[in-house]
């Protein structure tokens, strides 16, 4: 307490953070085989038991790859591998295949797999587990989360045991980074699919016991093919949805990494002996989510108002501490090729809503705006910031406080009017696919614009790289200006562990390495 005390007094800390802190306290045509961190593993020490606190698990939390929302990014990273993995540069690299080979303009790719590899029901690894574990989201009755994604393959097949040939519907050279998507782990095949009922993998470690939405315990396997990962014996997932209570489970020990720092009190933990933030600038961003099917949202000058009556300067400063920059209404930040600089920034100016108001016919709108701190951290206080920001344009914003557990599965794509987050992606094109074209299953605002949809499929097929600029371009001044995102704020990814901790170069795609911090760390 003292020596938040002294923060305070030095004004380093503000009084609201000493309260919370004091409760606290492009794809080539063949690509190679991974290097992957031969010098961090050279340095690395085996042993140690892991403990990880993240949040947004759910009672309802399964095996099933297909309805994975984020919780189980975690645990399916350390227990399964993928064909495709994204490095700490941002780019996608083989993981279970050995390479990647790009014919006939992408639309047809020989993917050659690793051998000698082993799942851990002592199954070989082979092309018929990529088969499987791939079919399982493609398909008619397929509910998963990234039928979209995979709707592209029209056909899937193996060429011998280690060699997967993927024909695509229509050219797409950024596909083989999709590979790497958190849904598409490779399970053991299972008779003509997987078994969702356990998570059979290749990985570092095995599940030894879970309890959705409480934790998950994990145990090396020593069998893992890597030499270079899965440094710990044994680890331990734990959902803790509050980040107090997070942030209170690491500075007293009783874990050893936490994701998502409430950047308020960051200053304060980063002064604190033995604990060290973990901040990467990233590709993932904080949104507000309307139904544009839906009234009043379903007028485009009603979202273009409600895109003028937040202040995201105030956000950032506020609710992010500076710990990230203002967004754009555009889900491609700054760190993606193809990102388009030429977007004027979009600022605060209650006076031009009311004029977009006015001409959609109203003078004033109700709306009720549903958000919970599971969204991302500081939700609740960025809605109520806007509820502020908006009256002054005629807005009312009713801010509604969801309960934390079940979020992902009640309100978001429930609810015409949420708070919203999305991770990175290592391509514009996988971004663009898994939320803002017309037939993604997450397609969280009911989106349709057939100008963008067309762009996105022609651009998936230009060679020339200027013209794929242009359409790349013209997409994100189309979601900006019709869009029903309201990208208000691109947070850096901040995260926190003790000192004894050890990691390579971190990866900014997802949290904690790219979500993989229980194979790519060790202990000191």
């Amino acid at each position: 307490m003292e020596f938040l005390r002294q923060l305070e007094a030095e004004g380093r800390l503000d009084r609201r953070s000493f309260l919370k802190g004091a409760s606290a306290l492009g794809i080539a045509s063949a690509l190679s085989i991974p290097g992957a961190s031969r010098a961090f593993a050279q340095q690395a020490k085996n042993g140690g038991h892991f403990r990880v606190a993240t949040y947004g698990g759910s009672t309802t939390d399964s095996y099933d790859p297909s309805k994975y929302t984020g919780s189980l990014r975690k645990v399916s990273f350390a227990v399964c591998n993928y064909l495709m993995e994204i490095d700490s540069k941002g780019e996608a690299v083989p993981e279970l295949a050995e390479s990647v080979e790009t014919l006939d303009g992408g639309t047809r790719f020989v993917i050659k797999l690793r051998k000698g590899i082993e799942f851990h029901n002592g199954k070989s690894f082979s092309a018929e587990d990529v088969i499987a574990s791939y079919n399982h989201h493609r398909g008619d009755k397929s509910t998963s989360a990234v039928k979209g994604l995979m709707a592209q393959v029209s056909d899937i097949k193996a060429d011998g045991s280690n060699t997967v040939i993927l024909t695509l519907s229509a050219p797409n050279a950024d596909f083989p980074p999709i590979l790497a998507d958190y849904h598409l782990p490779i399970f053991a095949a299972d008779g003509d699919g997987i078994d969702t009922s356990k998570m059979v993998g290749t990985g570092g470690y095995t599940i030894s016991s879970f309890d959705p939405g409480v934790r998950a315990t994990l145990q090396r396997n020593p069998k893992f093919w890597r030499e270079d990962r899965g440094h710990f014996d044994t680890a331990e997932v734990l959902w803790i949805e509050d980040v107090v209570a997070r942030t209170n489970a690491l500075t007293s020990g009783e874990v050893d990494a936490i994701e998502s720092v409430d950047v308020s009190t960051a200053p304060m933990l980063a002064g604190r002996e033995g604990v060290k933030l973990l901040e990467v600038t990233g590709r993932q961003y904080n949104s507000i989510l309307m139904f544009t099917d839906v009234a009043p949202f379903d007028d485009k000058n009603v979202r273009l108002a409600l895109k003028y009556a937040i202040d995201r300067e105030a956000i950032v400063k506020t609710v992010l501490n500076g710990y990230g920059k203002v967004g754009n209404d555009n889900p491609i930040t700054p760190a993606y090729r193809f990102y388009n600089d030429q977007l004027e920034q979009r600022v605060y100016d209650p006076e031009k809503a009311k004029f977009l108001l006015k001409k959609a016919g109203h003078e004033s709108i109700n709306v009720q705006l549903s958000t919970a701190d599971a969204a991302f951290t500081g939700a609740v206080d960025t809605a109520v910031l806007f509820k502020d920001n908006a009256s002054k344009a005629g807005i009312n914003i009713d801010v509604k406080r969801e309960p934390n557990d079940g979020y992902w599965e009640s309100v978001w794509q429930k609810k015409p009017f949420v708070m919203g987050y999305m991770g990175g992606r290592a391509t514009a094109d996988w971004m663009f696919s898994t939320s803002f074209a017309s037939d993604a299953p997450w397609n969280d605002t009911h989106w349709q614009n057939e100008r963008f949809n067309f762009l996105l499929k022609e651009a998936r097929k230009e060679v020339d790289v200027p013209k794929r600029q242009e359409m790349y371009f013209e997409m994100q001044k189309i979601v900006n200006e019709d869009g029903g995102t309201i990208v208000h704020s691109l947070p850096s990814i901040v995260d926190a562990a003790t000192d004894k901790v050890q990691h390579g170069t971190l990866a900014g795609n997802l949290p904690l390495d790219g979500d993989r911090c229980i194979e790519r760390w060790w202990f000191a």
